[in-house]
């Protein structure tokens, strides 16, 4: 990271290292104070719905089996906000993960109840055009397709979207 301007961390993967530490938390938290110490000047974290204010969103049988991982995400989240107020960062939360090509109809949205399925590719796009987005600095955000069908959106809500520019 050294010589860079900006940073966007997606580490994750839920499952606990034989040391008893999650990437959750220990990855990000080491490129979030990385970043500090090389002077890098924009952070985009990607951690994931039923973090922080959005743990309402989540279905409670999904949050039963996530929980260890969101509250390690949210650890992460937590330092990022505290302790890095000079630095330009973005929370990017999205909901459950699918592995296909991008729909296109992804949103990020200040909803804290917006709960849903994305397309890892459209969280990709959503990332990179909230990197260059002077309205994102500083906001917590979540990221779903409103146009998949998910069973943890039963209602099809659709939330509005936020606008990045």
């Amino acid at each position: 990271m050294d010589g860079c301007d900006a940073a966007i961390t997606t580490l994750g993967g839920g499952s606990q290292a034989e040391d008893g530490k999650f990437i959750d938390y220990t990855g990000n938290n080491n490129v979030i104070e990385a970043a500090g110490i090389l002077g890098v000047t924009r952070v985009i974290l990607l951690t994931s719905i039923g973090c922080g204010s959005s743990k309402e969103a989540t279905p409670p049988n999904v949050y039963e089996v996530l929980k260890d991982v969101l509250a390690q995400k949210e650890k992460a989240e937590n330092v990022l906000i505290k302790y890095y107020t000079n630095m330009n960062w973005t929370i990017v939360r999205p909901g459950g993960l699918v592995s296909e090509d991008a729909t296109g109809n992804a949103v990020l949205t200040e909803d804290t109840t917006a709960i849903g399925s994305i397309h890892r590719a459209d969280v990709a796009d959503l990332v990179v055009q909230a990197l260059s987005s002077k309205a994102t600095e500083k906001k917590i955000l979540s990221a779903i397709d409103p146009t998949i069908t998910s069973s943890a959106n039963t209602e099809g809500r659709v939330p509005e979207a936020f606008a990045l520019n």
